[in-house]
């Protein structure tokens, strides 16, 4: 992170929060970046990203006016740096130094007015922090205020806790491929390649004590380990198998009760991981659908390193008279787009990229793919509603709603909410100490 000059870093750090702030994600921005300054760049972003709410309102409230965007990106971006509790290590004078050095080479005209915003932060930053924190529930839990209102209506005994824990950087979990080793062969491989730290959970599942590039992956390129987060590899098991309530229990499951061969539907496919977990795990005659040509190349790509097939389409998969041949499915896995509320430790830019609107539209495109789907199911066969949502409009009540609008589905036991963190709710007492992403999971098998 500090090969580079920092004031080049917060530079490009810059440019990737103010494409965020103009409604760009944050990996399509950081995609520009040069790099060898990407690294770095994307560390310093991680972390302004998280206390970009409190940035903000320090600004507005120092400054007289209001900057060019340009020029308010770069000072909110040392302002994060310089909030409390940011994970940067740098002293706060070479941030101040730096970050007018950056405004310098690129906005001479506003280096003052940096400067001066900047250090007279420092000065008042102890008094100033807890004003702005208790005025503004967005500035306190750096979150949205509503987002925040929601997460306390849906949850109100985890709120805090899942908005702390959104300000944390989330585990690296791995998926070990199971047609070439097991976990606890892969976690020897790791230590091995002096990756200590790695934990097997179930049969597939390490996680490892810090994130690393995959080119340090043992037996990456050859298709022993793919990056999954722990929560997303429940779906898998949750489709071919027994059902469980308990997720460690699905870890452990690896026999399919589907014949093989048997036909599987990919509803929502890209960007591949979990159609690849679901033949990793069974011989299936498996079709992936994905509405975006960019993203389902990735699926490709990803079934091709590991020598894994599937039949590919780009398609709508709820416009099922332009893809679907007529012959029902045995089992349906739909990963339906969702507002990405459960990733928020790996994908901070999403919580200022969703608006409260935003929930509502995807509840509906959700409701219309399993509307959509269910017909091509056939009676015995089972379906698997999942989004990686900590909201309640994209996981339960979801579900209930589509079941009071069927009569042939059968809800099945199946984890249900998981919010990211040890305190699951308490009907799930099998996810303590769970560290996966917020993720929603529900089976729903028809009836015959």
């Amino acid at each position: 992170m500090r090969s580079l000059p920092l004031a080049q870093l917060l530079g490009h750090c810059a440019q990737a929060v103010e494409a965020v702030l103009a409604g760009r994600s944050l990996s399509d921005a950081l995609a520009d970046c040069p790099e060898p300054a990407r690294p770095g760049a994307q560390a310093l972003a991680f972390d302004v990203m998280r206390r970009l709410e409190g940035a903000l309102a320090a600004s507005r409230h120092m400054a007289t006016r209001r900057p060019p965007p340009p020029v308010e990106a770069l000072l909110v971006c040392a302002l994060a740096l310089l909030w409390p509790g940011a994970q940067a290590r740098y002293e706060p004078h070479t941030l101040v130094d730096q970050a007018v050095a950056a405004v310098r080479r690129r906005y001479a005209g506003s280096a003052g007015f940096v400067n001066a915003l900047l250090r007279r932060f420092l000065r008042e930053r102890e008094l100033l922090v807890p004003q702005l924190e208790e005025g503004d529930p967005a500035v306190r839990w750096q979150h949205p205020r509503w987002w925040v209102q929601q997460l306390r209506s849906d949850w109100p005994d985890q709120a805090e806790a899942l908005l702390r824990a959104n300000q944390c950087a989330a585990p690296m979990w791995l998926r070990v491929n199971l047609r070439q080793t097991d976990a606890p062969t892969y976690v020897e491989e790791l230590r091995a390649a002096g990756l200590p730290g790695a934990v097997a959970r179930g049969r597939w599942a390490v996680c490892l004590a810090e994130a690393v590039p995959v080119q340090r992956l043992p037996g990456f390129f050859s298709g022993r380990v793919s990056v999954q987060d722990l929560s997303a590899q429940l779906c898998a098991p949750l489709l071919l198998g027994r059902p469980q309530e308990d997720p460690d229990e699905l870890l452990r499951q690896t026999a399919t009760d589907l014949p093989a061969g048997a036909r599987v539907l990919d509803a929502c496919a890209a960007p591949g991981g979990k159609t690849a977990q679901l033949l990793e795990l069974a011989d299936l005659n498996l079709l992936a659908l994905d509405v975006d040509r960019q993203r389902l190349a990735r699926v490709g790509q990803t079934l091709d390193r590991l020598g894994l097939q599937a039949d590919c389409r780009c398609a709508d998969a709820a416009e099922v008279a332009t893809w679907w041949d007529g012959r029902p499915f045995d089992a349906i896995l739909l990963d339906a787009p969702c507002s990405a509320s459960g990733i928020v430790r790996r994908h901070p830019d999403v919580r200022r990229l969703r608006r409260r609107a935003d929930i509502d539209e995807l509840a509906r495109i959700q409701a219309r793919l399993l509307d959509a789907l269910w017909p091509l199911l056939k009676p015995g066969g089972r379906l698997v509603f999942t989004t990686c949502s900590l909201f309640r409009a994209e996981g339960q009540a979801q579900v209930d709603a589509f079941l009071q609008r069927t009569t042939t589905g059968i809800r099945r036991p199946c984890p249900g909410h998981l919010l990211g963190f040890a305190e699951n709710p308490p009907s799930f007492e099998g996810a303590a100490g769970w560290s996966g992403d917020g993720f929603f999971h529900s089976r729903l098998d028809k009836a015959v």
